[in-house]
């Protein structure tokens, strides 16, 4: 009898071991973010595609009614999406580094419609229809039904997570199908003109919509590499009923305005300019419209860069304040503002990224008594430097760049949204000197010249750079003077 009892609790105990082990071995079992597959079928893409009999449009064909929309979407970042050479130089090193499956992850907020229908999963334009190369077209963000943000495996709006239905079929079969856009306007009498049926939703004039792409997270393991939409969802913006949409679909003054008073424009203030601060693919498709001989596009893509360019220079301010000890200058304050951006300051890729302060004192002889943040004849920024971004890390804790290995941050250093940092620095004054002079940037570019120079590099062999843009050598990336400021100080107090 005590035989068959050891026997029978050993048998247990093998039992509970095994199932323990195989619970631990298990990523579904021991994994903090679960995937529904069966929602999420183009995973690691979090789109979901409705699909029907219903096709997509080119935005050639909205054009048809919408002509002045169309001409603002034309120059915006979103027709860039997928033509863009430097997503496509990263896009390129993505797929080699991890395989062709990444390939929906970046695509599916690059060309949504390019990869429900399956034609876009690698690299490259060669080929690629209208509708994929339009990018985040009209028909995209309009053929969006439904969010599936509390779906994800973060629970979080992330990597596209959207439903994508641009249309129905036909009644009974009888009929051929019908295509139905939506929008956040209740629909008129007539509205699409027999060509299309229309719908309004709840969520198209909000900073949801564009959650489900300006939050891009880690492919595999969810952690946050961009987060721009959390950043205006924990800001007073957010507070104020202030949207995204309230600052990128209007022209400059009005985002001002809504950035100054917090005050919703005006329906008829709304425009399709999806203007953003990454100027550096405007002037690059500025520059492959005027190789094409098209002078209307490549002044509209101008047009959209100085809009960025203002746009950087109206997002922050500068306080400059002298620290005295023993009533002798000691150090100066230096305070950014981010008093414009409904988000953190930068945002978006701020481990490659670059916003950071140059300072220069001098007395009034002329000696420079303080130098930081000048740029380097190589275009690199000197080690001191006081920088405003992010550095990224792999699972292995150590320096990442790349958004396919960087699962977390060690540093990060952006500004929040009406927030502010400040830099300290101190000054060795020569004795003698009666007043120091202290001139401040705070200076914007959009990578690393290096990580510029790598990406274009690693466009695909279907794009030529001399060829599509007559970028014989790389350029050195434009910087921006976002703000600058200079203050007079007495050495005594």
């Amino acid at each position: 009898m005590q035989r068959n009892f050891k026997q029978i609790s050993f048998i247990i105990f093998l039992i509970l071991f095994t199932t323990v082990l195989a619970f631990a071995a298990s990523p579904s079992a021991s994994s903090v973010f679960q995937v529904d597959r069966d929602l999420f079928k183009l995973y690691p893409s979090l789109m979901v595609y409705e699909k029907t009999k219903a096709g997509f449009t080119e935005p050639e064909t909205c054009a048809g009614c919408h002509q002045d929309k169309y001409d603002e979407w034309h120059g915006s970042l979103h027709s860039l999406a997928l033509v863009d050479p430097v997503y496509q130089g990263e896009f390129n090193k993505a797929v080699k580094a991890v395989g062709s499956e990444i390939g929906r992850h970046c695509a599916s907020c690059h060309t949504p419609a390019g990869v429900v229908t399956g034609e876009v999963s690698e690299p490259g334009l060669a080929g690629r229809s209208a509708v994929a190369k339009a990018g985040v077209s009209c028909d995209v963000c309009h053929s969006v039904s439904n969010l599936n943000h509390c779906k994800t495996p973060s629970k979080e709006p992330e990597n596209g997570s959207f439903v994508l239905r641009p249309g129905e079929d036909g009644k009974d079969g009888k009929d051929g199908p019908v295509l139905v856009k939506r929008g956040p306007l209740k629909p008129e009498e007539g509205c699409g003109g027999g060509f299309h049926d229309c719908k309004q939703t709840d969520f198209h004039d909000k900073g949801d919509l564009c959650a489900s792409c300006h939050q891009v997270y880690h492919y595999d393991k969810h952690y946050p590499l961009e987060a721009t939409y959390l950043e205006w969802k924990h800001s007073s913006y957010a507070q104020k009923d202030i949207h995204c949409q309230d600052c990128h679909m209007v022209d400059h003054d009005t985002f001002v305005r809504s950035a100054d008073t917090m005050t919703k424009p005006q329906r008829k203030e709304y425009r399709h300019y999806f203007n953003g601060a990454n100027y550096l693919v405007y002037y690059l498709a500025s520059q492959a419209a005027q190789k094409n001989g098209d002078k209307d596009q490549a002044k509209r893509l101008m047009n959209q860069y100085a809009m960025a360019v203002k746009r950087l220079q109206k997002a922050a301010e500068l306080e400059i304040a002298p620290i005295y000890r023993g009533e002798v200058l000691a150090e100066v304050k230096v305070r950014v503002k981010n008093i414009r951006a409904g988000h953190n300051l930068p945002t978006s890729l701020t481990n490659v990224r670059q916003m950071w302060l140059e300072i220069i004192a001098k007395d009034e002889n002329g000696n420079v008594v303080l130098s930081s943040g000048a740029i380097g004849a190589d275009g690199s920024l000197p080690t001191d430097v006081r920088k405003f971004s992010s550095d990224g890390m792999g699972s292995d804790m150590h320096f990442a760049i790349d958004p396919w290995v960087v699962t977390a941050f060690s540093s990060h250093e952006t500004i929040p949204p009406k927030g502010y940092k400040d830099a300290y620095y101190g000054i060795a004054v020569p004795k003698g000197s009666k007043q120091v002079t202290v001139e401040v940037k705070l200076r914007y570019r959009q990578a690393d010249q290096h990580v510029a120079e790598k990406l274009l590099k690693a466009v695909p062999k279907d794009i030529d750079l001399a060829r599509d843009y007559g970028v014989i050598k790389i350029p050195t990336l434009p910087i921006v003077d976002m703000v600058s400021m200079k203050s007079v100080f007495a050495v005594k107090k």
